[in-house]
């Protein structure tokens, strides 16, 4: 991986953006992508679009919409107790028996705090008590404050609450991270949007950092409306099934390492599907392919019903242990899904056509 396009991903990882609070990290979006732009603009939703225009104006040019998600999953302070203790409730999917014992920080508006979810200990704990998942109300934050007074002088009800971010590189290329979701689908897009930067071009490009994703693919629906694009790709995660108790026969067979993932299915434009793939086979890039039977989960469900339609693709990057402190990707899988996008993108024209 290119070093200043490494360090962009670090900074993305070490950047919060729970759903609703992506403003840091739109900032670190436009300084880096900005060299490489024709047009930089961010919309009042908050969804950032870095544009490469095509080299000649032409009425059917078309649009391609690259969108990858800035959010991630957080949490949010409601109440705050008489001893000091915050109570959270959560932005987006969460699994309470990961979040259990964390530590994490609270954004506030004097900066980060640092915090350590809990709840008693377990030798405090009657029979059934242990035998359960706890509710959110069940657990609490710890900051270290002496009353509620200290607690409110530093946090306020709404406030946004992350996992303790921080980049860690693993063995074999792999690395470490809270929120890879979805900030490694914004890194590609925006890594693509740099590779074509001084190459001809014969479509516009928009690469959107898209916001809200989380919380039902709300900055996808509204970039998408705006943009009205001919052709739009989402870069997500998806499911790495090279761990143990996996049922491949129900997820599939996907790999870190292997190369991102093309889907097939109802949410996907075949036209789109046979040209990654056409262009991944031209340019030696490795790829793995999926089936999805359904509207997916992604943006790529919110752009392809867009207006009239929209020739839809989708693009996974392997991702363990999703929706953890802890999720894995493949550097190779990211730099190879960038690269296959700015290829795509050079292949289409005017004459392309989007009509299954």
């Amino acid at each position: 991986m290119e070093h200043t396009s490494h360090e962009f991903l670090k900074a993305l990882l070490e950047t919060p953006s729970p759903s609703g609070f992506e403003q840091p990290i739109q900032q670190v979006v436009r300084e880096w992508v900005k060299p490489f732009t024709d047009e930089l603009t961010t919309d009042r939703h908050g969804n950032v679009f870095a544009t490469r225009l095509p080299e000649v104006k032409h009425a059917d040019a078309p649009r391609i919409m690259l969108a990858g998600h800035c959010d991630q999953i957080g949490l949010m302070v409601q109440f705050i107790d008489a001893e000091g203790f915050l109570y959270v409730q959560p932005i987006g999917g969460w699994d309470m028996q990961i979040l259990l014992g964390q530590y994490l920080t609270v954004w506030g508006k004097d900066g980060p705090i640092a915090g350590v979810v809990a709840r008693r200990a377990i030798h405090l704990l009657k029979t059934e008590e242990r035998n359960r998942v706890p509710d959110f109300t069940d657990v609490w934050v710890d900051i270290g404050a002496k009353n509620k007074e200290e607690a409110e002088s530093l946090v306020r009800c709404g406030d946004p609450l992350t996992f303790a971010l921080g980049y860690r590189p693993l063995r074999n290329g792999l690395a470490a991270s809270p929120a890879m979701d979805d900030k490694v689908g914004l890194w590609v897009c925006m890594e693509a949007v740099r590779l074509l930067h001084g190459r001809s071009l014969r479509a516009a490009v928009y690469g959107v950092s898209t916001v809200a994703e989380e919380i039902g693919l709300r900055g996808a629906t509204t970039a998408a409306y705006a943009i009205n694009p001919t052709v739009g790709i989402a870069v997500d995660v998806c499911h790495a099934t090279d761990t143990p108790g996996n049922d491949k026969k129900q997820v599939g067979d996907t790999k870190c390492g292997g190369g991102p993932v093309l889907f097939r299915g109802p949410n996907i434009s075949p036209r789109v599907f046979d040209l990654l793939e056409e262009t991944a086979k031209a340019h030696s890039i490795p790829i793995q392919i999926r089936g999805v039977p359904r509207a997916t989960g992604t943006d790529a469900n919110a752009i392809q019903i867009s207006r009239e339609g929209v020739a839809c693709g989708l693009i996974g990057i392997p991702n363990r242990y999703m929706h953890s402190p802890v999720e894995v990707i493949h550097l190779e899988d990211l730099t190879n899904a960038a690269k296959l996008l700015a290829e795509f993108c050079i292949a289409i024209g005017p004459d392309t056509n989007w009509i299954p």
